[in-house]
């Protein structure tokens, strides 16, 4: 047995587990290394501007007078007392020094972390788990705006993962959290976690180290420690103004609700209350499960939420929670992580779109986070027997290529059932953001949009293809024709691959993976295009006399397309998506739709949108075949990764009415399998 389990070991930190571990450290340098140089590359009134809230006129820091003068300084007393030693230092020499000790505390923050997961936990994991934590950490906006402003909100997070899983002995633990509670208040929650959980002299020893440090700073800076405790309730007035989306607590949440006065007080302290007692509780019993470090992660997250102000950078407690798993199915565990990932390191902007209803949704998104952290996410016990083994996927097997070598990455395989919706729907929110940000960073030059433009025209003309300018003036002497291109070229863009997709969602699951990777791949590649070649569409070239028929007449010095102007990039015209997502609705429907005249009603939709295009001067002929490549080659690679399309179901797969022995189930399987090459085929 144990000769069995070494083996076991040895294989799993094998040479391939090296190279991951090796490849996983690279990235975390990497992203530590592009922090760093973000910070140090900006010229001095840009970076750590919290911190230059001290800068004297000789360029060095000082304090004299009040902390909360400039109104900028948002610590408490005690933390102005620490920094008080740094006044005689250079600005110059601070601010590296300020942004690489920083840097050390948020790697020293991911190795104590990775550190803390829960026992039943794989030397694979274990060997991984620092770069993941440390990449994560580098990526995420508390971290990201504690770098850029100087801000020493990191401090508090680390000493509490020291006091709770470094520090020997009760009393060196209860140090390190009340002095992490002196820095940053709302840490004290963390005496009641360690009071509960049997660390009953941690708990004492945190609450009379922060008493005794807060006297300290009142004995030592009255006036500060008045202003701050008194005069602006615990820093409740200091920074920004509370209702600003940058406040993720309840206080700023129903601030911006429109809510004011002692009935927001009243309801904010009740609320904050229930949070208290029902976070603290489940903090307790994940402590008592012997998932410590998620006990911390929620007691962290319960802070974020009833502190009457939380910055951004006070937030990295609601990333500790990934530690927490979620679901029972295969399929279902990453959703938990990814929304925490994906909401600690994109804007609410870029999780959800810009819709009036939804805008209390998309400004409070952290706090959402947090809240469901603390009170809500049914995180599972040790003991439960999906913690470890959650209950596995059913993939299918593919048919063979007629290439051996296909699939080149065996391990890309596609799932029988469907995937978590709302995962699907996080995923192909944040990733459509991302390319939306990317293709209106594209731009390029004018000057080169117009050259490559006349480039395409020269092709064409040779090419005998050059009919923009006919169809153009043709539709526009017909005011029907222009009135339907112009709608079909506005609405159904989005519409028809929605559709298609939310089809093959509910009626083929196994499909709508093959269908939702293909088009990622389509839309990668046309990203690169949108970089390589900017390219002016017809009704952006100046005296060629193209009608633009969707915006009207433009001025061509300083174009509007009313809302859209500011984000959307004009000259991302080849290769065309508008067609390209059209040929690939057209061509999925033809391969997987069951009846004929489904099929040939599937190919008007790329035959219109052509004619669309086209007609209203918003895209090349050749634009068309650009399109078409990128779809092409989407379809290409998802063939190289995954293989074909046809799938062999596993015999256990098959519905138990319909399996009443083996030769049966057999037969139900090569009877798909034949429907599937039919269709294919057809």
């Amino acid at each position: 047995m144990v000769n069995a389990e070494h083996g076991v070991r040895g294989r799993t930190a094998g040479p391939g587990i090296g190279a991951a571990r090796a490849v996983l450290w690279l990235v975390a340098a990497v992203l530590a290394a592009r922090q760093t140089a973000a910070v140090l590359t900006r010229p001095p009134g840009e970076r750590l501007t919290d911190l230059e809230t001290w800068i004297g006129p000789e360029g060095v820091l000082h304090v004299s007078g009040s902390l909360y003068d400039a109104g900028r300084f948002t610590g408490t007393p005690f933390a102005g007392l620490v920094l008080r030693p740094f006044a005689g230092a250079a600005q110059q020499s601070l601010g590296v020094a300020w942004t690489f000790g920083t840097l050390l505390l948020v790697v020293a923050i991911g190795l104590v972390a990775s550190r803390a997961l829960p026992p039943p936990v794989s030397r694979r994991s274990t060997l991984l788990a620092a770069p993941v934590a440390i990449s994560l950490l580098m990526l995420s906006l508390p971290v990201r705006n504690s770098f850029h402003l100087g801000q020493t909100s990191v401090i508090p997070v680390l000493l509490v993962l020291l006091g709770c899983f470094a520090a020997r002995g009760e009393r060196s633990a209860g140090l390190l959290v009340g002095l992490g509670a002196a820095l940053q208040p709302t840490v004290l929650l963390f005496a009641p976690l360690l009071w509960f959980t049997g660390r009953r002299r941690a708990a004492a020893g945190a609450a009379g180290t922060f008493a005794g440090l807060t006297a300290l700073a009142w004995t030592v800076l009255p006036g500060d420690s008045w202003t701050y405790w008194i005069h602006h309730v615990a820093g409740a007035g200091l920074g920004a103004s509370p209702d600003s989306p940058a406040n993720q607590s309840l206080h700023g949440a129903l601030l911006r609700l429109g809510l004011q006065g002692p009935p927001e007080i009243a309801l904010c302290a009740v609320l904050a209350t229930a949070v208290v007692v029902l976070g603290l509780r489940r903090a307790v019993r994940y402590a008592g499960d012997g998932q410590l470090l998620l006990a911390v992660a929620i007691t962290g997250c319960v802070a974020v939420a009833v502190s009457p102000t939380t910055w951004q950078h006070q937030l990295l407690w609601i990333l500790l929670a990934v530690a927490g798993r979620v679901g029972r199915r295969a399929g279902d565990r990453m959703l938990w992580p990814v929304l925490v990932v994906l909401a600690m390191t994109l804007p609410g902007t870029m999780l959800l779109p810009n819709l009036v209803p939804l805008h209390p949704l998309r400004d409070n998104v952290l706090l959402i986070a947090a809240l469901a952290a603390a009170c809500a996410v049914p995180f599972l016990t040790l003991d439960s027997p999906y913690f470890r083994r959650p209950a596995p996927t059913e993939y299918a097997r593919p048919v063979p290529a007629r290439l051996r070598r296909v699939p080149l990455l065996p391990f890309w395989r596609r799932a029988l059932s469907r995937p978590n919706l709302l995962l699907e729907l996080l995923v192909t929110r944040a990733g459509y953001s991302v390319y939306s940000h990317i293709r209106a960073a594209a731009t390029g030059s004018v000057d080169a949009a117009e050259s490559h433009a006349r480039q395409v025209l020269s092709l064409e003309t040779a090419l005998g293809i050059d009919i923009e300018h006919g169809v153009n003036h043709l539709v526009v002497g017909a005011p029907w024709a222009e009135a339907f291109f112009d709608f079909y070229y506005t609405s159904f863009h989005f519409v028809v691959p929605l559709t298609v997709l939310g089809v093959l969602y509910v009626r083929r699951p196994a499909d709508y993976r093959w269908a939702r990777t293909s088009l990622a791949f389509a839309t990668l590649l046309a990203l690169l295009g949108f970089w390589l070649y900017p390219l002016a569409p017809p009704r952006l070239m100046p005296g060629l006399g193209y009608i633009d028929t969707v915006h009207g007449p433009q001025d061509l010095a300083a174009p509007d397309y009313g809302a859209m102007t500011a984000v959307t990039n004009q000259y991302a015209a080849m290769p065309s998506l508008h067609f390209g997502w059209s040929l690939w609705c057209g061509l999925v429907v033809l391969v997987l739709a069951p009846r004929l005249w489904m099929r040939l009603l599937a190919l008007l939709h790329p035959l219109f949108t052509v004619c669309a295009i086209v007609a209203t001067a918003n895209h090349w002929v050749l634009d068309a075949a650009g399109g078409a490549v990128v779809v092409g080659a989407g379809f290409g690679l998802t063939y190289v990764l995954a293989g074909r399309r046809a799938l062999r179901i596993p015999a256990r797969s098959v519905p138990p009415a319909r399996t009443a022995g083996p030769a049966e189930a057999e037969a139900e399987t090569e009877t798909w399998e034949t429907q599937t090459a039919t269709r294919t085929h057809a």
